[in-house]
């Protein structure tokens, strides 16, 4: 059995991490990681936004030994519906090799209102023989 000192909690550096108390990804022994909700801060489209957000989760992975080819599951958080088609050919772009499972949720906003996509990620790497 493990314990929560098998825990791995990985930092961005980002200015919330310590003011809300969270970690950027974590990851678990059993070769899940989760990665937390990622925005782009530097403005830009819906589809620029998407793609900036899960630039910052690929980082978060790569820390933790995984790259984009290890997520099983995205969610992809908007404030405008008309913006899924934008933010779909983001994913698509990135994922089509992959094919996670995926959810496009349409949410009221973010706490910066020039946020309009914000995307959590999870991967997995079990033991590789």
């Amino acid at each position: 059995m493990s314990s929560s000192s098998d825990v791995r909690r990985i930092s961005s550096g980002g200015p919330y991490e310590d003011v809300i108390g969270y970690s950027r990804a974590v990851q678990l022994p059993n070769g899940l990681v989760l990665v937390s909700g990622c925005t782009a801060a530097d403005g830009g489209g819906p589809y620029d936004q998407a793609i900036m957000a899960f630039g910052v989760a690929f980082k978060a992975l790569a820390q933790a030994g995984l790259g984009p080819e290890h997520v099983v599951r995205t969610r992809m958080y908007l404030t405008h519906a008309r913006d899924v088609d934008e933010v779909g050919r983001a994913h698509k772009e990135l994922f089509d090799a992959v094919r996670p499972a995926a959810s496009m949720i349409i949410v009221s906003g973010f706490v910066d209102p020039s946020m309009v996509v914000e995307v959590e990620v999870e991967a997995f790497k079990g033991d590789e023989a």
